[in-house]
C-alpha cells in the first residue's frame, strides 16, 4: 500500500505579513496626501466663506467656527485611522507621511479651538450686594 505525502495546507498570508514595494508606497503616500489637502482646503474654505458672508453677524461667524472646529476633530480621527491602517500594511512611507498630517491637523485644531477660546472670553464676575466701588475722595474706601 503507497501512502501519498500530505501537502501542507498552505498558510493565510496576512497584508501585514510583507512590506509593500517601495514604488507603490510612495504613489500612495502621495495620492493620499493630495486627496487630504484637497478636502481639507475647500471644506475650511467653504467655513471661512461662511464666516466672510455673515456680514458681522456674531451668531453665524460663531456657528462657522464651531462647524470648522467639529470637523477638524471628525478629519484628525480619519487620517490617524489611515496612518493605523499604513502601519498595519507596513507602509513606511504612508505612515510617516500620515503620522506628518495627523500632527499638522492636531497642532491646527488646537490653534483653532485657542482662538475660539480667546475670542469668548468668560464674562466679569457681578460684584456682590455689600460691593460698594472706591472712589477717590469718596471717604468709602478700605
Amino acid at each position: 500500500m503507497t501512502h501519498e505525502l500530505c501537502a501542507r495546507p498552505s498558510r493565510r498570508r496576512w497584508p501585514w505579513s510583507n512590506t509593500t514595494s517601495r514604488g507603490s508606497d510612495i504613489a500612495t503616500a502621495a495620492m493620499l496626501l493630495i486627496v487630504e489637502v484637497l478636502v481639507f482646503g475647500w471644506t475650511m474654505f467653504g467655513y471661512g466663506m461662511d464666516g466672510w458672508a455673515a456680514q458681522g453677524n456674531r451668531e453665524e461667524i460663531d456657528e462657522a467656527d464651531l462647524a470648522s472646529i467639529a470637523f477638524m476633530q471628525h478629519f484628525l480621527i480619519a487620517v490617524a485611522v489611515l496612518f493605523v491602517l499604513a502601519a498595519l500594511s507596513r507602509s513606511p512611507w504612508t505612515a510617516v507621511l500620515q503620522l506628518l498630517t495627523v500632527g499638522a491637523v492636531a497642532m491646527m485644531l488646537v490653534l483653532g479651538q485657542h482662538e475660539y477660546e480667546l475670542s469668548h472670553p468668560d464674562p466679569a464676575p457681578t460684584p456682590s450686594a455689600g460691593y460698594s466701588p472706591c472712589y477717590s475722595g469718596s471717604g468709602r474706601c478700605n
